[in-house]
């Protein structure tokens, strides 16, 4: 293919990522609520562990239409997992350290960035014979996950609110926070089953349209243009 082709074809290859992950972004709140939050989480490792397997075979199998496809996978997993480990972690947490937990998710993108920096060395991985195996590197966390959350009970509040489990919400609380009093928090929870009972879950053009959160969602849009304008994408 001519130099435009080529240079077209590896622009596609690195924004498609983001039209995966606003897919997963999309399917993240139906997911954690049809089929539970610590369920969606382990769904989420099914498009990773497929985006490793065609990127890690694309050269094998001499196809450059693998990396592509492969890139949306792993956009769908990441879109899919960043909404609903903020979820899962967020309800999972005591109240006094849920704001903790939840910076749990950009400290980790943080460490995967550095990781995937550090791997694409020429030192490490980043030479021509081993590039299959770079962009293969999403696998073993994806693996880790899938084998140890099983283990994990699921969120409480979804117990409790979504599937009106209360002694299945008392049996996970007891598992994640120990044996003591946690009276407070599950009457906490409650209060807001019985605040939202016959309430519809709102949709994405139902949050534009409700103007109280319309300034919540002004700050979060300018906060993500700047990060996306600051030039670390570009890094």
């Amino acid at each position: 293919p001519s130099e435009e082709m080529i240079t077209l074809m590896w622009s596609f290859v690195v924004s498609i990522y983001s039209i995966g992950g606003l897919l997963g972004s999309l399917f993240a709140g139906y997911l954690s609520v049809r089929f539970g939050r610590k369920k969606a989480m382990l769904f989420t490792n099914i498009p990773a562990l497929l985006s490793a397997t065609l990127m890690g075979l694309s050269r094998l199998c001499g196809s450059f239409e693998m990396i592509i496809a492969g890139r949306l996978f792993s956009g769908v997993s990441g879109g899919l997992a960043l909404n609903i480990h903020l979820m899962y972690a967020g309800e999972c947490a005591p109240r006094k350290l849920r704001g903790l937990i939840a910076i749990t998710a950009s400290t980790a993108i943080a460490v995967g960035k550095f990781a995937g920096f550090a791997l694409g060395l020429r030192e490490v991985l980043g030479v021509d014979a081993l590039w299959p195996v770079l962009m293969a590197a999403n696998a073993p966390p994806a693996l880790i996950q899938l084998l140890t959350l099983p283990f994990f009970p699921d969120s409480p509040r979804y117990l409790l609110i979504d599937k009106k489990d209360k002694e299945g919400c008392i049996k996970a609380v007891k598992q994640l926070w120990g044996d003591g009093d946690h009276t407070a928090e599950i009457d906490d929870m409650m209060a807001e089953q019985e605040a939202i009972r016959g309430e519809k879950a709102k949709s994405v053009c139902d949050l534009f349209r409700d103007k109280d959160v319309r300034w919540q969602l002004i700050t979060l849009f300018l906060v993500s243009s700047c990060m996306q304008l600051i030039g670390a994408n570009v890094v």
